[in-house]
């Protein structure tokens, strides 16, 4: 199990639990982080400012991911799917987002072609072609032709012909490619050290977008950004000035679907044994490894990781202002003249 809030609490500032115990009774008495530093340092163990501050989001932060945390294993327990591995799992998820990543499998969602798919009973032709490529994708998707039903879900078109068959086949496999937590954590650490944002100008706004003159052909990796910048490039395309993509640094341009696999796509073949050694369903395979990298994963982690660098550019602008706004406060009242300030406080 993890850690308690308190205890991982006083790790991430540096503090006793004691201390921590002590600040969050007096948080969550209604006290405010000022009034703590500066009448309530006995009772804290002298927490600075920063830490209270920090302690402050971070104690909002673990809370919210405690109440997620029992809202899906309850969800998860009531659809009867709960394991004691992926309980486990779900104990030890160090963040939202990897909490979310154990929970998509199971997250209530509108029917997908996937789910319509499995109704029409194609996922035992996907698993057929997964674990034996040397099938011939046509021949073994000819088996599972369908006539259009109903279900308690609605209306299900059936299977027509073998295209059919094989696209619902490809729907359900990359369904289940982009909901494994563990590739999509690894492929989302590769995007954080090799994502590059890039932005270009609109077609037909560069006189109006002259004031977004520095980033009509702009880039620049993802880690590395400044939050004025980052900021700029989000205000460009809220007013819609500028293109604002995230890719890899492996791919200058949108590459051709006939180019080389990249690292990302190499990941979710390797993760379920994909190879392309010329069998006959290996081609169908490789072109499903592609459409969940382009169509799902790479999709679900570019909103997600564009929207982590909004939130963290707002911080540092945020943190930059009250520090310039600090220093001003601080300056000399009354410049080069000396001046005395007496503290009414009736305890001190």
């Amino acid at each position: 199990m993890l850690p308690s809030i308190e205890q991982r609490l006083a790790a991430e500032i540096a503090a006793k639990p004691a201390q921590v115990a002590a600040a969050i009774a007096l948080l969550d008495e209604g006290a405010t982080v000022p009034f703590i530093s500066r009448y309530r340092k006995e009772a804290t163990g002298g927490l600075d400012d920063a830490q209270l501050r920090l302690l402050e989001d971070r104690l909002r932060y673990l809370r919210e991911l405690e109440a997620r945390r029992a809202a899906i294993v309850e969800s998860i327990a009531e659809q009867g799917k709960m394991t004691p591995e992926l309980l486990k799992a779900i104990s030890l998820a160090p963040d939202k987002a990897q909490l979310e990543d154990l929970y998509l499998p199971y997250k209530p969602k509108r029917r997908s072609k996937a789910q319509i798919a499995q109704e029409a009973g194609l996922e035992p032709l996907a698993d057929a072609l997964l674990a034996n490529p040397t099938l011939d994708p046509e021949a073994a998707a000819a088996a599972y032709l369908r006539a259009p039903f109903t279900t308690e879900q609605g209306d299900n078109p059936g299977v027509a012909d073998a295209k059919a068959a094989l696209d619902g086949a490809r729907q359900i496999l990359m369904e289940r490619f982009a909901e494994d937590a563990g590739l999509l954590q690894s492929l989302r650490e590769y995007v954080q050290e090799h994502g590059v944002v890039e932005s270009r100008v609109r077609e037909g706004q560069e006189a109006a977008a002259e004031k977004y003159a520095d980033y009509f052909d702009y880039s620049e990796t993802l880690g590395t950004i400044p939050s004025h910048r980052a900021l700029a490039l989000f205000r460009g395309r809220r007013e819609d000035m500028l293109e604002v993509r995230l890719r890899l640094d492996s791919e200058e341009e949108r590459p051709a679907w006939s180019a080389p696999h990249n690292p990302c796509e190499t990941r979710i073949a390797s993760r379920f044994g994909i190879q392309n050694l010329n069998r006959p369903a290996d081609h169908w395979l490789m072109d499903t490894v592609r459409f969940t990298w382009r169509a799902k994963s790479f999709m679900h982690l570019e909103l997600e990781l564009m929207g982590a660098l909004r939130a963290r550019a707002e911080t540092e602008a945020i943190n930059v202002f009250a520090r310039n706004l600090k220093d001003l406060l601080l300056a000399a009242p009354a410049g080069p003249r000396a001046a005395m300030g007496l503290d009414p406080g009736i305890r001190t």
